[in-house]
C-alpha cells in the first residue's frame, strides 16, 4: 500500500509549514566546544597520534640521506617567505594523487619505503596531509614541526620562492 503525500494521508503526509519541527541551530563559534569528535583538535590530536614528527634539523637530516620534503604552501607564502632547498613543491589539492603508489599520477621515483617529511607554514595543515600519506600506504610520512617558518627560525637553508609546483 503506498501513500500520497499530496492527500494527507499516511506516515509521509505533507504537514503545513508551520507544524514542521525546526532543528536546533548550530552552536555559535563562542558557544562550540574547542574539542570533541568532530573539531579540529580532535583532527589534529588523532593524526598526530600516528606519525613521528620530525623537528626542523631531523629534516634536515632525513633530507641529506635521502627524505623527500614536500612544500604544501600556497604560491603567495612560498613567493614571500622562501623554500626550502631540494623540496618538491605539491599543491595540496592533488597531494593524495601524487602520493598515491598505485596512482598513475604518483610522484617519479617515489617508494613506499622512502621517508617523506610534508611541511606547510606552521606545521598544522601538514600533520593532516602526513596522516592521509600514512593511510595510502608510505608507511614512513610524517611531518615538520613548526613548518616551513621553524625551518627558517632555526637558520636552516632557504632559496627564493616562486618554483612552480609538480606537474
Amino acid at each position: 500500500m503506498s501513500h500520497d503525500p499530496g492527500t494527507g494521508s499516511g506516515p509521509t503526509s505533507a504537514r503545513p509549514i508551520s507544524e514542521v519541527a525546526v532543528p536546533a541551530q548550530r552552536p555559535q563559534p563562542e558557544e562550540a566546544p574547542h574539542t570533541g569528535p568532530y573539531g579540529i583538535e580532535h583532527l589534529l590530536t588523532d593524526a598526530r597520534d600516528g606519525l613521528e614528527r620530525v623537528d626542523s634539523q631531523q629534516a634536515a637530516r632525513l633530507q641529506r640521506d635521502g627524505a623527500l620534503l614536500i612544500d604544501l604552501r600556497p604560491q603567495s607564502n612560498r613567493l614571500a617567505e622562501g623554500e626550502i632547498p631540494g623540496s618538491l613543491v605539491v599543491e595540496r589539492i592533488v597531494l593524495e594523487w601524487r602520493l598515491d603508489p598505485s596512482s598513475p599520477h604518483r610522484l617519479d621515483g617515489l617508494r613506499v619505503d622512502q621517508p617523506v617529511v610534508l611541511f606547510c607554514n606552521e606545521g598544522y595543515s601538514s600533520s593532516l596531509a602526513a596522516a592521509q600519506a600514512r593511510e595510502l600506504g608510505l608507511g614512513r610520512a610524517t611531518d615538520l614541526i613548526g613548518g616551513f617558518r621553524a625551518w627558517a627560525a632555526a637558520g636552516l637553508p632557504v632559496i627564493e620562492g616562486g618554483r612552480a609546483p609538480v606537474g
